[in-house]
């Protein structure tokens, strides 16, 4: 058994996320998780919502409410959301408690006393209309080394280089178009030219990485240069060092302080488990895996600034020093990320009412159907589209027609024909073939998992259904009630059998569903584990707010196990809802009105 950290982007609190966002970070996070654990893996899974920085207040402003409320709201909104999809965290919580406050300050000191934050003039970009800081990712113009007209003010996605707004040609503000003032002011820079060969070093030791991921990270090494980490803004963290810490205009950079969560996180969820040194056997052990799920636009700040801040933090950069009172703290195992899902051929964009959101799509649709599509046709290593007419096909063609299709006809043949778990009787080759299939995909499509190879997993694991659905036919049982019940009887233990082996292979993608397999064939108590929803009160001020957390510690493992004979099987309910064909011109139309 090994201790594995599954760190999960942390969604925005400035409305409520679509289904391009958790076919990135939410739903690839959860199977790798459920896979691990069911493998035997010590897992912890944590993330929350990103609730500082100028999005949060352009928003609140927009409703007319204050930072604190709109997060207040839409940390709700995304916890209820993340729930009903069954994402399975030990903890998801928010990045305005004062349990991350600390962290992210004592974060701030060690690289400060390593000499790591420096203190430097700087040019700050400033909206003339409303004189408060633009940030960089809000700033877009022509990028001046490739000429890309759509560069940010952080970097350049066409060639990957990193920028400053003010380097930027023709720049202007996302928000509202205007051009951008520029004035001088003083800010904290992480020094990543002093931390760059320590960086360097643990990259090119990244060898299993997605390739995209790792030759985009390793480009980043050519243009490190220092990076603001503090902003000229009012919502955020404060600055931990005499005469900043009161000043009502300077904050820690949302995104310095978004991925010390991760670590924050996971002290949180040791303080609320009742053992608070816990955390330290995911972040000061060696042995440890960490697995950080994000999508593409988020490679940067988690293969180059979260690793160089905990470089910094240990004291493992080109100027020395100590680790601070954390102790030395592990760099990611690997940032896995997904590219982007676009919608009928457009980017998703809630602005522009191009958008699915979660809650929408779920109050329509099963879970695992939008799971089951993320799995077998998401974005994971190439932007992919979603369409209505390719869900539909999914969810009916090989959802209902594959895998319900299979369990329904399983369960009703031993259900009208036995009423439970026949004794198998003497095997034929047919019978240990499918058998040996189905055993032989634990070890394929686990491995696929490991590597976060979910489509080819996923394809791996209805290959199996497949294979269990042809012997049925082939054998056709339903014949065989009068001329060989003996063998009908072997012949429906085989089926059983093989449709146990399957409910497991696919429990990671398929929860919902796993968990109605399991009780249709007489199992009991919980398969699939699922989120719970707590109201809990902030641990160092009593602020309410909810969490995400679970028991996932259940019986199942990832291995065959032998059904048990006698066990009843009533008459079953479809597991799958088929789709009619008219909801595709339905959701078409109710895109384009929206």
């Amino acid at each position: 058994m090994s201790h594995v950290l599954t760190a999960v982007a942390w969604p925005y609190a400035n409305g409520p996320r679509h289904i391009g966002h958790i076919s990135g970070f939410g739903v690839p996070s959860d199977v790798f998780s459920r896979y691990m654990r069911m493998a035997g893996h010590d897992v912890l899974m944590v993330s929350g919502t990103d609730e500082h920085g100028t999005p949060i207040l352009v928003q609140a402003d927009a409703e007319g409410v204050s930072a604190r409320e709109l997060a207040d709201r839409y940390n709700r909104v995304i916890v209820e959301d993340l729930h009903r999809l069954g994402l399975s965290y030990d903890l998801f919580t928010r990045t305005t408690t004062a349990n991350h406050y600390a962290v992210v300050q004592e974060l701030f000191l060690g690289l400060y006393r390593n000499g790591y934050m420096v203190l430097k003039p700087t040019m700050s970009a400033i909206s003339p209309s409303t004189g408060r800081t633009l940030p960089d990712r809000y700033i877009e113009g022509t990028c001046p080394i490739c000429g890309y007209d759509g560069a940010r003010g952080d970097q350049c996605d066409n060639c990957g280089n990193q920028l400053d707004p003010v380097d930027l040609i023709n720049p202007r503000s996302r928000i509202n178009g205007e051009v951008p003032k520029f004035v001088e002011t003083e800010h904290f820079f992480l020094d990543l030219p002093a931390l760059a060969e320590a960086l360097g070093e643990w990259l090119k030791s990244r060898t299993d990485w997605r390739p995209n991921v790792l030759r985009f990270s390793l480009n980043l090494l050519e243009d490190l240069r220092p990076r603001a980490m503090s902003r000229d803004i009012d919502w955020g963290v404060p600055i931990p060092l005499d005469g900043w810490r009161d000043r009502p205009d300077k904050r820690l950079y949302v995104w310095f302080d978004a991925v010390i969560g991760y670590l924050s996180a996971t002290i949180e969820w040791a303080r609320r488990t009742g053992d608070p040194e816990a955390w330290r056997r995911w972040w000061n052990n060696p042995d440890v895996r960490q697995y950080y799920f994000m999508g593409k636009d988020n490679i940067t700040f988690h293969s180059q600034i979260w690793p160089a801040e905990l470089l910094g933090y240990n004291g493992q950069g080109a100027k020395g020093g100590t680790p601070g009172r954390y102790g030395t703290l592990e760099l990611p195992t690997e940032v896995v990320s997904s590219e982007f899902l676009t919608m009928e051929g457009r980017k998703f964009s809630s602005s522009r009412r191009v958008v699915i959101y979660v809650r929408d799509f779920l109050e329509r649709y099963d879970a695992d159907a939008l799971r089951y599509f993320i799995a077998v046709a998401g974005p994971e290593n190439q932007d992919t589209d979603f369409t209505w007419a390719e869900f539909l096909r999914r969810n009916n063609d090989e959802l209902v027609a594959g895998w319900g299709n299979l369990v329904n006809r399983t369960a009703s043949l031993v259900a009208k024909n036995v009423g439970a778990i026949p004794e198998a009787g003497p095997l034929t080759d047919a019978d240990r073939a499918l058998l040996a299939t189905t055993r032989q995909a634990f070890d394929t499509v686990g491995k696929l998992l490991e590597r976060h190879r979910q489509k080819a997993a996923i394809g791996e694991a209805m290959r199996a259904v497949a294979e269990a659905n042809r012997y049925l036919s082939e054998q056709a049982p339903w014949k065989l009630k009068n001329t060989d019940p003996e063998r009908m009887r072997t012949v429906l233990h085989v089926a059983t059998q093989a449709v146990d082996d399957c409910k497991t292979l696919l429990t990671p993608f398929l929860p919902f569903s796993a968990q109605k397999v399991h009780e249709l064939f007489g199992g009991e108590g919980i398969w699939s584990p699922m989120p719970q929803i707590h109201e809990v009160t902030d641990l160092d001020n009593g602020r309410p707010y909810p969490v995400l957390m679970g028991d996932y510690n259940t019986q199942a493992r990832w291995e065959s196990r032998p059904v048990r004979p006698g066990t009843p099987v009533a008459p079953p309910k479809p597991i799958f809802a088929k789709l009619d064909p008219s909801i595709v011109d339905e959701e078409l139309a109710r895109l384009e009105q929206s």
